[in-house]
């Protein structure tokens, strides 16, 4: 004991042995020292606390536990300590040993920068995820001012308020999406992550692992770890089912199991998960037919179809259009590449014209488009009608110059009747204007750098004016 002790004394800053009931029985001399005794003497007998403030020495003997590589902080430079207990041979903690290894903590400077950076880097991974599933639009996002466009705000609100599933319908590129955040930035559970799953873009195969998540080997190429599913990221939150309408039957039932008893098991697990999750569903499909058609349960669609908000189409909301136009040509200019955007009338009556199939996303496709292929602003109503001619279908007005007819027989591709259709166009308006481009562009409302450029793609030769 006499050895272990010179050897504490001589390797270390500072040792101190305590009995059961955490009185100092030893201590070195440089220990005394720094906690303000003339000698070891003085410290015999008395609690540790008392000469060592913030001791954790009974706590040791107590437990019957060492702890290991601990900061002990004093008036003096924190010292890094270990303490170990002391037991007889019959396993009773008959005292503890608490030894000093530094007395500065520039020697563990490299442990602790590390740990302090990986400290740093994982706070900032759950700052981007928390990021990430925050809601990221409002009902501000969703532009417009009509009537239809009112009525929809004002019934997804009151949806909102209330902690059923909620079943959004509408076409394809209405907002169904930027709804759904909308209402759980005003749900009580904003606060809360908003999880969103297209169920048409994950396979079959890997719906139920995505949807409930997986136990280590649940099946093959699963996750040796696991992996937790959507119901686990959204718990407290939203859970958005971006179209719901093509969900397999399979996937259905289990879905159905949680919304009615408000639980899940992982795949290849027995374990019960309750599930706190609001659940928002979105399709373009007509859920009705189905139904009828035997392709979605019925069950599951009177439990979704608690409240149904209906996403009014974009030519329900023509009227909108001129503040849309001014959203998204703002969002445009801020991401770079553009240096002005800007209607004019003629523009606008073609865009409040068109049916918009597509809606809200077939507009903003038409406007980045127009953007990119025009010389200048304004954009005139031969940029908005080309674009539109380059896009999914033409069904404006017809515009001041006569369009040509694109006759398509049966079996032609859509593509081969546009590439006709603006051929025709071009050489119409290049014959009329006497081969002059400058002049056929202005007549087609596009620039003349674009009118080159389509003339290349389509292998139109300008004709020899007479």
């Amino acid at each position: 004991m006499r050895s272990l002790f010179e050897t504490f004394e001589c390797a270390s800053e500072g040792t101190l042995i305590v009995d059961r009931d955490a009185r100092i029985v030893w201590m070195n001399e440089r220990y005394a020292r720094r906690f303000g005794l003339e000698c070891a003497e003085d410290a015999i007998g008395r609690s540790c606390e008392s000469v060592i403030p913030h001791s954790r020495m009974r706590e040791v003997v107590q437990s019957g536990e060492p702890i290991l590589l601990d900061i002990l902080e004093g008036e003096a430079d924190p010292l890094v300590v270990l303490r170990l207990p002391i037991k007889d041979e019959h396993g009773q903690t008959i005292g503890a040993i608490g030894v000093a290894l530094f007395d500065k903590l520039r020697s563990l400077s490299p442990l602790l920068s590390r740990y302090s950076l990986m400290q740093a880097q994982l706070a900032r991974a759950h700052e981007t995820l928390k990021r990430e599933r925050r809601s990221k639009y409002s009902f501000a996002s969703f532009v417009g001012t009509s009537t239809p466009t009112l009525e929809l705000k004002r019934h997804a609100r009151r949806a909102a308020a209330t902690e059923s599933p909620i079943l959004l319908l509408g076409e394809t590129g209405t907002g169904k999406e930027l709804l759904a955040h909308a209402i759980h930035a005003t749900s009580q559970r904003a606060h809360k992550t908003f999880v969103s799953v297209n169920l048409a873009a994950i396979p079959e195969a890997l719906l139920e692992a995505e949807f409930f998540g997986a136990v280590a080997g649940a099946y093959t190429g699963a996750d040796r770890k696991g992996r937790p599913g959507k119901f686990q990221a959204a718990q407290g939150g939203t859970l958005f089912l971006d179209e719901v309408g093509d969900m397999p039957q399979q996937v259905q039932a289990k879905l159905l199991r949680v919304l009615q008893e408000k639980e899940f098991e992982p795949l290849g697990s027995n374990e019960v998960i309750h599930a706190d999750v609001r659940i928002i569903a979105a399709t373009s499909r007509d859920l009705h037919e189905e139904v009828r058609q035997g392709r979605f349960r019925a069950d599951l669609f009177y439990r979704l179809n608690v409240l149904t908000v209906a996403v009014p189409p974009l030519r329900d909301r023509l009227e909108d259009i001129e503040v849309l136009c001014e959203a998204i040509f703002a969002d445009l200019l801020s991401q770079g590449g553009y240096e002005s955007a800007v209607l004019s009338q003629g523009a606008l009556t073609v865009l409040q014209q068109y049916d918009w199939p597509g809606n809200v996303r077939e507009l903003r496709n038409v406007l980045e488009r127009a953007l990119l292929a025009a010389d200048g602003a304004p954009l005139a109503a031969g940029d908005i009608e080309a674009a539109i001619a380059a896009g999914m279908r033409v069904e404006s007005p017809a515009p001041a110059h006569t369009l040509p007819s694109v006759s398509s027989g049966a079996g032609t591709r859509y593509d081969d009747a546009m590439v006709r259709f603006e051929r025709g166009l071009i050489e119409d308006a290049l014959r009329e204007c006497g081969g002059k481009v400058t002049e056929a562009a202005r007549r087609l409302g596009i620039g003349r750098a674009t009118l080159y450029k389509k003339m290349s793609q389509l292998g139109v030769a300008a004709p020899r004016s007479a």
